[in-house]
């Protein structure tokens, strides 16, 4: 049942799991008395996990999207952070939606939008290990024996690096998108924050902060984009 659930949302997270974005734009019950406490240890969360995922990416990368919605591989990916953490990514994602929310101050994100996507990960997961046992068998098993599937663990992780080169032009191609879309979420919430509170006024310097962190984040998103168009990322 769980597998099905997890093909399910493999499927679909691309139009469903954005959805749950709107919460943080609610004007619901806070996390903490202070927004600015939350901000600051939310975006230390979303940052960690932004940073896990960049030197996953960047070092040897598992193609993510699968094939025709579907759960797909072509090889089983063991190398880099992978023979630390069977599920770096989805590690790294948990990290940022759980940042997102701090960052927002939003309980009910924190209360509604990441349990969902815990669940929702723990069912692709159950789905993507159930497809890769069946195709690379004693493999897979083996290599389930010795990593953990969450829990990083980064015993000889030097001896892992050793000779192992890491790949920037890939880093941004897979990840500009994604990492647009949670600082771009945590700034206009936090704008939010200040409007509901009454404390919005474009002529603070605060906000003007925000609004230029936003519009070069934006401006580093188009870059990205069309470097990736014209295929300058590519690697030759």
């Amino acid at each position: 049942m769980i597998v099905q659930i997890g093909n399910f949302f493999f499927r679909c997270r691309n139009g469903l799991f954005p959805l749950l974005y709107i919460l943080i734009f609610l004007n619901g019950p806070t996390a903490f008395p202070d927004s600015r406490l939350g901000l600051l240890i939310g975006v230390l969360v979303a940052m960690s996990g932004q940073a896990l995922r960049a030197v996953t990416v960047g070092l040897d990368y598992i193609v993510r999207g699968g094939r025709k919605r579907q759960v797909y591989a072509d090889r089983l990916v063991h190398g880099g952070i992978f023979a630390h953490c069977r599920n770096p990514l989805y590690v790294g994602n948990c990290l940022i939606l759980i940042g997102i929310g701090t960052a927002a101050n939003s309980l009910l994100f924190l209360a509604l939008g990441v349990p969902f996507f815990l669940f929702a990960y723990w069912a692709i997961i159950a789905a993507e290990e159930a497809y890769l046992r069946g195709k690379f068998g004693e493999e897979f098993t083996k290599y389930c024996a010795r990593v953990n599937r969450l829990l990083p663990n980064f015993s000889g992780l030097s001896k892992t690096l050793e000779g192992m080169r890491y790949n920037w032009k890939r880093l941004i191609t897979a990840e500009y998108g994604s990492a647009y879309i949670w600082m771009a979420a945590i700034l206009l919430a936090s704008l939010k924050n200040r409007w509901f509170a009454g404390e919005y006024d474009i002529h603070d310097s605060n906000v003007r902060t925000v609004w230029s962190l936003l519009a070069l984040v934006s401006v580093a998103y188009m870059v990205a984009r069309y470097l990736k168009k014209r295929g300058m990322l590519e690697n030759r």
